[in-house]
């Protein structure tokens, strides 16, 4: 097994990674997977596997996270306990088509925020599959890659918000894409619950069977009005995590207002 970090960090139960980044070392380390990162050194996390006992029930959190925040991590971390998820994947867009008539941050930027705000929770994963697919990111493309990934005994949970699920009958192949995966669709306190709810329900019957509704306090925090607090500069303290904060004013990342959505 091969970690990172001074000796007195991991006899403490804890590594130190860029920007401040604390990385707790489970006490039966040997009993989890030491993934690499991006950022040069292995982080601990949950082994994926599936039992008799235990059915693989995966998350998919798509999202442009641009820059990711609170609001992100406390709805995966909500679904994976909800829904008792063995992991859940961040999966950075590439090029989202939904975006286009908006500028989006290098991709390689978004991913990095991404995963140091991640990297300290067992059960949260990264992926750059998306990144490193050609043309636009299309869901369905990246669910059916976990499939294969992971098998069809599998249970595949893509992990959004409300107002995405409004749309979902827009989405590609969407037909598709609904016999493969569950939806966890978060709305924050305040959303109007019976609007949504009726919208599911007028779907197919198969299809709304398969989308889960759960609350998030945290939605309040959107990308946008973080990007707009630092273009005015404002703070941003609390909205998303300090390792993020730290690699934004090392980057020098949304300092120009740009075309952003």
């Amino acid at each position: 097994m091969a970690k990172s970090g001074s000796n007195s960090e991991e006899q403490k139960g804890f590594i130190i990674g860029p920007h401040g980044v604390v990385i707790p070392i489970p006490p039966d380390a040997a009993d989890y997977e030491w993934v690499d990162s991006s950022f040069g050194i292995k982080v601990p996390k949950t082994r994926i596997y599936c039992s008799a006992q235990k059915p693989l029930k995966i998350g998919i959190m798509g999202g442009t996270f641009d820059p990711v925040h609170y609001g992100h991590l406390v709805t995966a971390e909500a679904a994976a306990d909800l829904f008792s998820l063995s992991t859940v994947i961040f999966v950075p867009s590439g090029r989202p088509p939904h975006k286009r008539a908006f500028s989006v941050t290098d991709p390689s930027e978004r991913y990095g925020m991404t995963e140091l705000a991640t990297c300290s929770n067992l059960r949260f994963r990264m992926s750059d599959i998306e990144i490193c697919r050609p043309g636009y990111s299309y869901t369905i493309d990246t669910v059916r890659a976990f499939r294969s990934a992971y098998g069809g005994e599998a249970e595949l949970y893509f992990i959004t918000g409300a107002d995405a699920i409004l749309e979902i009958m827009t989405w590609h192949r969407i037909d598709e894409l609904m016999k493969e995966c569950h939806f966890i669709a978060a709305y924050r306190p305040g959303y109007d619950r019976e609007h949504l709810r009726d919208a599911v329900e007028q779907m197919s019957r198969d299809f709304s069977q398969r989308i889960h509704l759960i609350e998030v306090p945290a939605l309040a925090i959107s990308s946008t009005d973080i990007r707009r607090r630092l273009q005015e500069g404002r703070t941003i303290k609390y909205l998303l995590p300090e390792p993020v904060i730290h690699r934004i004013a090392e980057r020098g990342l949304y300092v120009d207002s740009g075309t952003h959505e």
